[in-house]
């Protein structure tokens, strides 16, 4: 099964929640395990949480910016993207945060949770790219094994 979809997201923090209520959808109508699920959207969420907090530059009388995520679904693996319109990531690296740092536990957590991970910037317009992917594993169908 192939399944894909995008978002583009204000930067708000009640369009986390959206993100994630469609992506848990999304993996339960593709009978991917629960425990998955819940994984890939804790990753999710802190994927959009950093994009929410940091990805913009609104100010008085502009817009609050916008995010993308999009999520592929395709064999074996479910990718996802977090984009946004902000500074992007510093230098070279991406810094990581130890484990009692007050900032960089989502960036941690996401390494934690997903196979691959890659934090990026944009090319061009700016910005940093949060993607990360993860091998499936799908729910016991005990009905149809005993077939």
């Amino acid at each position: 099964m192939s399944i894909w979809w995008s978002l583009h997201l204000r930067r708000e923090a009640a369009s986390v929640p959206l993100a994630r209520r469609l992506l848990m959808g999304t993996m339960e109508t593709a009978g991917v395990d629960p425990d998955v699920s819940y994984e890939l959207s804790v990753a999710l969420t802190e994927a959009c949480a950093n994009a929410v907090e940091h990805g913009g530059g609104a100010g008085r009388g502009r817009p609050h910016g916008a995010y993308r995520v999009t999520a592929y679904l395709d064999g074996e693996t479910c990718r996802i993207e977090v984009a946004d319109s902000g500074p992007g990531f510093p230098g070279a690296e991406v810094p990581t945060a130890s484990p009692d740092a007050e900032n960089g536990r989502g960036m941690r957590l996401i390494e934690e949770l997903a196979d691959h991970v890659h934090f990026g910037n944009r090319s061009g317009r700016g910005g940093a790219v949060v993607s990360f992917d993860k091998i499936l594993k799908w729910k016991d169908t005990p009905s149809l094994l005993m077939a």
